[in-house]
């Protein structure tokens, strides 16, 4: 289900940069997330048979993870202002290896050896996807430092989802969650003028992004990580550029380059190494660790 939302994530990246043409930053954020806690509303009366109480415990538990969600996103959009979308895709996968360093700064997790492995190797399939070898080296300016915060809070997020999943009702967490993020994006609206023209792009990408992106992508996020650690779950969503890449090549008609070959093999490389011990057995999750 992880595996799945990374495919989401990462063949709807094109949809939503053709929709923000017409649309601006904020306003987009608002119905991407206000749609998409409309449509997981309904989690609410399958996913909670117990008290009001433990209903409220566990929007309230969402609220934390849809703040670093918000802010991700805010920086990670604005950063795009001033820097490439081949620079902010690197950078902001990097939230896959501070995923284990804020595990372990919150929650003293520590993350198993052939899951240190496995980040490292993730990192340089993500470094080789975006920068081959023989490219131009990378110059920071002020969308990048943005864009690294974004990384930042994507860490943080993933961690604290990962920690509050396994102590609520998976259906509340993930609804809190967004509706946080929603009515955060609401209430930023009068820092940008707001701008429309309600094309088929703008159209298609609020329903795509919101639906499918945000209420499933982010659902199945939650209940995944009810039952793994943050450390690989964040390996797993190390998929995505590759899913994007992948369909940017299919659909696109984009070359299959050695950057896509060589960095997609590591990032398997390393889920591979997380995902099967020595001998072919695959790892259970251990909740005490």
């Amino acid at each position: 289900m992880l595996a799945f939302a990374a495919f989401i994530w990462g063949t709807t990246f094109v949809i939503t940069k053709n929709a923000l043409a017409d649309i601006s930053t904020l306003y987009f954020l608002a119905l991407r997330f206000g749609l998409g806690t409309v449509c997981m509303l309904p989690l609410l009366l399958r996913g909670t048979r117990s008290a009001g109480e433990s209903l409220w415990r566990g929007l309230a538990s969402g609220a934390l993870p849809g703040l670093f969600l918000w802010l991700g996103f805010i920086l990670q959009t604005f950063g795009l202002r001033s820097t490439s979308a081949a620079h902010s895709g690197f950078l902001t996968s990097l939230y896959i290896v501070q995923v284990p360093l804020v595990s372990a700064l919150l929650y003293r997790k520590w993350p198993q050896r052939f899951e240190l492995v496995g980040v490292i190797l993730a990192g340089a399939g993500i470094v080789w996807l975006t920068k081959p070898p023989g490219s131009e080296p990378f110059r920071l300016n002020g969308g990048d430092l943005l864009t690294i915060g974004c990384a930042v809070a994507f860490a943080f997020q993933m961690v604290v989802l990962g920690h509050v999943a396994q102590r609520a009702s998976v259906a509340a967490v993930a609804v809190g969650q967004i509706a946080c993020a929603a009515v955060l994006s609401a209430i930023s609206l009068p820092f940008e003028p707001t701008r429309v023209r309600w094309t088929a792009n703008v159209i298609w990408g609020v329903l795509i992004t919101g639906i499918l992106a945000t209420a499933a992508a982010f659902a199945l996020q939650t209940w995944g990580q009810k039952y793994t650690s943050a450390t690989r779950a964040a390996l797993i969503f190390s998929l995505e550029p590759v899913f994007s890449l992948l369909t940017a090549t299919a659909v696109g008609g984009e070359p299959l380059t050695l950057g896509i070959l060589g960095g997609g093999a590591l990032i398997l490389a390393g889920i591979v190494c997380v995902e099967v011990k020595p001998g072919g057995k695959a790892q259970e999750f251990d909740e005490t660790q």
